[in-house]
């Protein structure tokens, strides 16, 4: 398996914006006003919790634009699983720059650190199965691709990253479109050769439909474990089945036990908790 990429001009625009939101329109008056020009300093990123690591190369990023005065040291590769007193990375050279971008840097590992480590608990609650967790966009605007970026991190997969690379077929548009067969049949004269096509279903019934309409992915919306287990009896290995709804991480081990292909979960990216990520530093 390759490590999980991001492409530089995604992350440097991230950044950038970041730094322009801090910095404001004078810059950072504090440190401009307590740090002599030419000091030099060296700050130590310290894992304060356990945990995994994502967004390493957003914190380099951090110190590379806001000047470049500063070497940044990455000891751990994203995707790793930290512990408490780890450092992370090493930056050093001028101070006013290492005191302006370390919130940014900070920031940046934090969440991204965030959700990986909790998209690797559930990853881990379900590793027995062939089950995989898969994120959604419910994520922060304007973040999604290091979010989803953070999830695979974590041993998780990516959903669609937006409206325009899949169609997946919601209650509402079945209940606007006149049903599953309708929307189906609708979604497939429309679609190109390389657009995948799944479909959401609340009942077991309306599952039936589904597969009869020559469904290739259905999502199983808040259905119970013994629905799921069933659903998974009724579909037979003929369409990839992915559970939502209700998904914790109490759930998700029966969840992925019931035999569905995927479990896909808002909670990973909208109401991960921020990883505890410090900043020792050092003067000289």
């Amino acid at each position: 398996m390759y490590p999980p990429e991001l492409p530089r001009p995604i992350i440097d625009r991230l950044v950038e914006a970041t730094l322009l939101e801090d910095l404001g329109r004078a810059g950072d008056i504090t440190t401009q006003a307590t740090i002599a020009p030419g000091m030099r300093a060296r700050a130590s990123f310290v894992a304060r919790k356990p945990g995994t690591l994502a967004g390493i190369a957003l914190a380099e990023a951090a110190f590379r634009i806001i000047g470049g005065r500063c070497r940044f040291d990455a000891k751990v590769a994203d995707g790793s699983r930290i512990t408490p007193g780890l450092v992370l990375a090493v930056a050093e050279g001028d101070a006013r720059e290492l005191l302006s971008a370390e919130r940014t840097a900070l920031n940046f590992l934090g969440r991204l650190s965030g959700v990986a480590s909790i998209t690797a608990q559930f990853a881990d609650a379900i590793s027995h199965t062939k089950a995989r967790i898969v994120c959604t966009r419910k994520t922060t605007p304007g973040l999604r691709a290091v979010e989803k970026y953070a999830v695979r991190c974590g041993g998780g997969k990516n959903h669609r990253f937006g409206l325009d690379d899949a169609i997946l077929i919601k209650d509402n548009h079945v209940a606007v479109s006149g049903g599953i067969t309708a929307a189906l049949k609708a979604a497939k004269a429309f679609a190109g050769h390389l657009v995948a096509i799944e479909i959401e279903v609340d009942s077991l019934d309306q599952l039936k439909e589904a597969l009869s309409a020559g469904a290739n992915a259905v999502l199983l919306d808040n259905m119970s474990i013994a629905e799921l287990r069933e659903a998974v009896a009724i579909n037979q290995g003929r369409a990839v089945l992915e559970a939502s709804g209700n998904v914790t991480l109490e759930t998700v081990r029966a969840i992925a036990e019931t035999g569905v292909d995927l479990i896909s979960s808002g909670f990973i990216t909208h109401s991960a908790p921020n990883l505890d990520i410090g900043l020792d530093i050092e003067v000289g």
